[in-house]
């Protein structure tokens, strides 16, 4: 991961969890003095926030460690399988214990004490997680350039960032749920907002928990770059003097900023050894000044021969016709 975004990614993680741990002990502090069921479920909430500051903190750490013979394309990956433990405790420790206070309270509701408590408590909850979603989206800003917040959330191979993201969303939410209830169970009287408060709580961490393991499940499963990406290697490889054919360009992360490529590159006829290799580092210098995060390039030379043409469109192989010709070469060495 570069300084920067990793200077970043840790700014952001600071900043949420020393909140965290100012408005842990707040809510703690109300839950037992109220008995409200909502505050407990939104102490558990920064309980947990808290804790997946310190599980992502160690997989921007662990990720950082430089390539060695066991792991030749370095320990990115880290940070995606940290990711993935964070949407597990938030579904079931965050959502989990949550919707089991809700239904707990709805089935025996109870009255709310110092009402006041719990308003002081929701508004420092509200400064503390607002300037949190504050950071994270200044800082998630600077990376996402010209594009939109969803758009850049869906793109983005640092789970880090949009997690931070997630949770504080989530978080703030939670406070305003929470501070409904309160004020309906003030107003009318009716115990039974507390433990729905709660419930709602619950089921909105399960929903950004699958969310987070769903976007994170298709980087661990080895996620390439998008088509567009794809569509410029190829323009980019395909302009290069002497190239006559281009296989299809396979991609996957190995980290935020760690991706590799192997294409396959046919020549055409009459080209010297000497031209091949100095078109092939063209390419790769090439392709890295455009995109920066291809840091691996791997291309077969003079390979695509073997396709017939009715394998191809616009000069550049199938996937499926490139795996297995691929296969078919292994199985006859």
């Amino acid at each position: 991961m570069p300084e920067d975004a990793q200077s970043s990614t840790r700014k952001v993680l600071y900043v949420a969890i020393l909140a965290n741990i100012a408005i842990l002990i707040a809510k703690l502090l109300a839950a037992w003095i109220t008995g409200s069921s909502a505050m407990l479920s939104e102490a558990i909430h920064s309980l947990v926030d808290t804790g997946n500051g310190g599980l992502l903190l160690l997989g921007v750490k662990l990720s950082s460690r430089p390539a060695d013979e066991l792991h030749p394309f370095g320990y990115g990956k880290e940070l995606y399988f940290w990711t993935m433990v964070v949407a597990l405790a938030v579904f079931a420790l965050g959502g989990g214990a949550s919707i089991y206070e809700g239904v707990a309270h709805i089935i025996r509701p109870r009255g709310l004490e110092h009402i006041g408590v719990t308003y002081a408590v929701l508004g420092c909850s509200a400064i503390f997680e607002g300037y949190s979603l504050y950071v994270a989206l200044r800082e998630f800003r600077k990376l996402r350039g010209s594009m939109s917040l969803l758009e850049a959330v869906r793109k983005s191979k640092d789970p880090a960032s949009f997690t931070v993201l997630f949770e504080d969303s989530t978080a703030v939410l939670g406070v305003g749920i929470a501070f409904a209830a309160t004020l309906l169970v003030e107003r009318f009287g009716i115990k039974l907002f507390d433990g729905i408060a709660s419930l709602l709580i619950g089921i909105l961490l399960m929903g950004v928990a699958v969310l987070l393991g769903a976007k994170t499940k298709t980087l661990l499963i080895g996620e390439g770059v998008d088509r567009n990406t794809l569509r410029s290697i190829r323009d980019i490889a395909g302009g290069v003097t002497g190239v006559e054919r281009l296989g299809y360009p396979f991609t996957t992360f190995f980290g935020p900023h760690n991706v590799l490529l192997t294409m396959t590159v046919q020549f055409r006829k009459g080209f010297s050894s000497i031209q091949v290799e100095s078109a092939v580092d063209q390419i790769e210098t090439l392709i890295q000044q455009r995109f920066p995060d291809v840091r691996h390039i791997f291309l077969e030379v003079d390979t695509v021969r073997e396709f017939r043409s009715e394998d191809s469109v616009d000069g550049v192989i199938a996937p499926q016709k490139a795996v297995d010709s691929a296969a078919e070469t292994l199985a006859q060495q």
